[in-house]
């Protein structure tokens, strides 16, 4: 079945999610969330869009970003493959990180880059990560208050007004408001343990407590197809198999 094409934002600004496959974590320590952050500076000077937030999760990340002389998906390609390849190198794993195809919505107008850009910043704080924006290291709240290399933050300072340090106090207390902020989610579907069991089956003929019994490389290549199946997500395959959680990761 086709997939249904992207919408077309005006403004060519997006804002995007790029999310590890079945929540799988794709970032393991600060070097990896260091070099997603280079590479992401690295292709703005061969794709030529700009940066005007971002956030770095365990699972998953958020950017917002305006295409230029490239389209959009072409640059996300080749950030994600350029990643991937350093990741499974340092880690020793072959396969996919991320989910196939990344999430998208379109921000047509200067209200919502800016209900977009609080969003984004603050989904630290929601995720009760920390107490404050301030204190999450890998987002790009703390570019716009002191020098930072990757954000265009003129740009959305202008929004908040004229004078630099007026924007910044607005720009400030504006991240402070209590707010409902809605923007794109993450698809997070879940499944219980009895009905992956009988996916598990169904999809390869044995019970999934079965799995461990059989040699190394044909666990290898069990555990990479059952990785594919909507829902499951590492912990889960680890603890219904009992395959170690590092084995299942690496597969």
């Amino acid at each position: 079945m086709p997939r249904t094409p992207r919408e077309k934002s005006p403004t060519g600004i997006y804002h995007i999610i790029m999310r590890g496959v079945n929540r799988q974590r794709i970032f393991e320590d600060h070097e990896d969330r260091q070099k997603l952050l280079e590479k992401l500076f690295k292709f703005r000077g061969v794709s030529g869009y700009r940066i005007f937030a971002y956030c770095l999760m365990d699972n998953h990340i958020h950017i917002l970003i305006q295409e230029n002389k490239e389209p959009l998906g072409r640059a996300m390609k080749r950030l994600s493959s350029s990643y991937v390849m350093y990741f499974n190198h340092k880690y020793e794993r072959v396969g996919h990180l991320f989910q196939e195809r990344y999430r998208s919505e379109v921000v047509d107008n200067d209200r919502y880059l800016l209900t977009a850009l609080r969003y984004i910043h603050q989904n630290p704080l929601k995720a009760k990560m920390v107490e404050d924006v301030t204190s999450y290291r890998w987002s790009s709240y703390n570019e716009y208050l002191n020098d930072g290399y990757l954000v265009d933050k003129d740009f959305v300072l202008e929004l908040f007004g004229p004078s630099r340090e007026k924007a910044l106090a607005q720009f400030i207390a504006f991240h402070g408001e209590i707010n409902d902020d809605k923007c794109i989610e993450i698809e997070e579907p879940r499944m219980n343990d009895g009905r992956l069991k009988e996916i598990i089956r169904n999809r390869i003929g044995m019970d999934a407590s079965d799995i461990e019994n059989e040699d190394k490389m044909r666990q290898i290549s069990i555990l990479r197809k059952l990785k594919t199946i909507d829902g499951i997500n590492t912990r889960q395959l680890s603890r219904l198999t009992g395959i170690p959680y590092i084995r299942v990761w690496r597969a």
